[in-house]
């Protein structure tokens, strides 16, 4: 388990964590969320040992981060901001030399390196200089780099950056798998990865937590859960549907003929609204029922009145 309580970090006059509090269990996959300058990657280096907290505590199984810092990086896992490699290097001479950091030796070395170059599809860019890779390359190879000691704990700084649709698919899969056994923190800015592969959400604003629930429960803060969007066959008056009960609002779309039927508290109203379609004859051509837009909740959670 991690363990954060009352945890702070400044530099100078700027303070970049204000009193973190939050445990992590095994089996959780949280998505670590926030604006530019909101703390993540503070947050990342401190969990991993790589910065030191000004204040405030971090137990990861039961061991201190401050007295037991070299046993707890050897059970995590961690790909930094950028993807951080040597440049003159192959990635396999980087695998064996990160191998040898991490105290793999013999048949063990070879076969965790085989297997995680066929984990992450490095086998056509083995021996070519990294720094020559392309940034999704590059970004493979540092995520290589941290499952290399297949360790108990994986903290993420944005994964799957730089990577085409299909790596990014290919890594969410392959972090949903490694999610069985292991505790997984990624931080993020892609909100749809949020609910690919993550349980859990924490947001985090100005180096303080907005939001600890499941991608459902941030949802549901949006004011377009079930919202219902029509799309129209042409423009038609809409107002009527004030008229229902538990609808509050209409947003319109007009170039794209389409209106978005907003509720109140998320109330289901499908049922009402497609009697009243049929009986004021509505050129509607299609209709869905919204799950919600994170979008719009993250301004919410991070901007406050400003969004």
């Amino acid at each position: 388990m991690i363990y954060v309580n009352n945890l702070s970090k400044t530099f100078g006059d700027f303070v970049a964590v204000n009193d973190l509090s939050f445990n992590i269990q095994p089996g959780d996959v949280v998505g670590f969320l926030g604006p530019n300058g909101a703390g993540k990657s503070t947050t990342m280096k401190m969990l991993t040992g790589f910065l030191a907290p000004t204040g405030g505590e971090i137990q990861i199984a039961d061991l201190s981060i401050v007295d037991d810092a070299k046993k707890i990086k050897q059970m995590i896992g961690y790909l930094p901001e950028g993807a951080p490699a040597y440049g003159d290097m192959t990635p396999l001479q980087f695998l064996e030399f990160i191998a040898k950091v991490r105290g793999l030796k013999g048949q063990h070395k070879d076969e965790r390196i085989s297997t995680v170059v066929k984990q992450i599809e490095l086998q056509s860019v083995l021996d070519k200089p990294i720094e020559n890779l392309s940034k999704g390359f590059k970004r493979r190879v540092g995520l290589a780099q941290a499952i290399l000691h297949d360790p108990q704990i994986l903290i993420l700084d944005e994964p799957t950056d730089g990577l085409d649709p299909n790596q990014k698919h290919q890594v969410r899969e392959l972090i949903q798998n490694l999610s069985k056994d292991k505790i997984v923190v990624i931080s993020t800015h892609i909100l749809e990865e949020v609910t690919a592969v993550c349980n859990r959400v924490m947001i985090i604003s100005a180096g303080q937590l907005m939001f600890d629930d499941t991608p459902k429960a941030l949802l549901r803060k949006s004011k377009y859960h079930n919202a219902v969007t029509l799309h129209l066959s042409y423009p038609s008056d809409t107002s009527g549907f004030l008229e229902l009960d538990n609808v509050i609002d209409i947003e319109d779309d007009l170039p794209n003929s389409k209106v978005t039927l907003i509720t109140r508290n998320g109330a289901d109203v499908l049922h009402s609204v497609t009697e009243h379609i049929k009986e004021r004859r509505l050129p509607v051509d299609t209709m869905f029922v919204e799950q919600g837009r994170l979008d719009q909740v993250f301004r919410e959670l991070t901007q406050g009145e400003q969004a």
